[in-house]
């Protein structure tokens, strides 16, 4: 029997098709790079810039749908990329919580593996309310029983992602810190997700 094919959607804000990247990678085209699939695959990312996750809960399901394949016959898996937006646009954490909440129990129900990349630091004076996004993200993912990637927590002091962050004079970090937001999430659970043997290199 032939195995089932791969297709992962990423969706998410800007941050997860590498705006501020020369290389045009971001850290999805680093982590995809970095993944040896052992049977066909597909990885779609459907970024919306400015998106807060209650644009995002309304609009992940119909985009992924029209790239997914039947069920059974091949392997969907949806990757949730979180970004900043929510603190911009002063959306409560309690609907931030729920806005998660609902896409993780609709992927749920149709019976799709998520995993969940947090929010990187961003500006310095959001960095308290990013840092308790970051937390309520976590939580509703652990309550699930679903990955989650806290990349807040280890680059908000991060030397490399600070002077990416200025190299670029915006929020958006460079080729340096997609390399680490990779790293966070290549060796955050990303192969054992896929049912991969962990890549050392």
């Amino acid at each position: 029997m032939q195995e089932r094919e791969v297709r992962i959607c990423v969706v998410g804000d800007e941050l997860a098709v590498g705006v501020g990247d020369a290389r045009a990678l971001g850290w999805t085209g680093r982590v995809v790079a970095r993944t040896h699939f052992d049977r066909p695959s597909m990885v779609f990312s459907l970024a919306i810039p400015g998106e807060t996750t209650t644009q995002l809960s309304a609009r992940w399901e119909g985009e992924t749908a029209a790239r997914f394949g039947p069920e059974g016959e091949v392997e969907n898996r949806l990757v949730v990329a979180l970004g900043r937006h929510d603190v911009a646009s002063n959306l409560s954490v309690a609907r931030s919580r729920l806005n998660l909440a609902n896409i993780l129990d609709v992927a749920d129900s149709h019976r799709i593996p998520a995993f969940v990349v947090g929010p990187p630091p961003g500006r310095p004076e959001d960095g308290d309310r990013i840092l308790e996004l970051s937390d309520a993200f976590a939580d509703v993912a652990s309550r699930r029983r679903v990955p989650y990637v806290d990349t807040f927590t280890p680059l908000a002091a991060h030397e490399q992602w600070l002077a990416d962050l200025a190299q670029n004079g915006s929020t958006y970090p460079g080729q340096a810190g997609y390399g680490l937001m990779a790293w966070l999430v290549l060796h955050t659970g990303w192969h054992a997700w896929l049912g991969l043997p962990h890549d050392e290199g």
